[in-house]
């Protein structure tokens, strides 16, 4: 069975690097060169980490392959291990709804996948209508 997280927003707080994407035009380069800095989202790691113990982690992530170095690095010095992780196409400007539903069937079926937990409620709309279990990640905060 299949536990699927999404990284910023669940894992790792992205927070320090948002300023730039909030104003226009948006800086998705600069946004993406600091994930080596963010915080820990402990929370998150906490549910990975209970969820590794029965499953096999993916992480599905709309960070683009050029993060792939720092991302690994982030999560095996945060104490996250080395999972399957699947990174947009540096190429790929589609939102994350329309990329993880494009990838999620190559990973496992709604049978397989046991939950996804991400904090987009777009991808979370979107996975449910294909059948998978989804789960709104913080709780907390909903």
């Amino acid at each position: 069975m299949i536990s699927i997280f999404d990284i910023d927003g669940v894992l790792a707080d992205a927070s320090h690097r948002e300023h730039h994407v909030t104003t226009k035009p948006k800086n998705w380069d600069a946004f993406f060169d600091e994930v080596g800095g963010d915080d820990v989202i402990e929370e998150g790691r906490q549910r990975l980490l209970e969820e590794s113990a029965r499953n096999e982690i993916v992480l599905l992530t709309g960070r683009p392959e050029r993060c792939r170095a720092d991302t690994v690095a982030w999560l095996e010095a945060n104490g996250m291990g080395t999972p399957t992780v699947h990174l947009r196409p540096d190429s790929d400007r589609r939102p994350a709804a329309i990329f993880k539903a494009g990838l999620i069937r190559s990973i496992g079926s709604p049978e397989e996948v046991v939950v996804v937990i991400d904090d987009d409620d777009s991808v979370l709309e979107r996975l449910a209508g294909m059948g998978y279990h989804t789960e709104a990640f913080p709780q907390a905060l909903r």
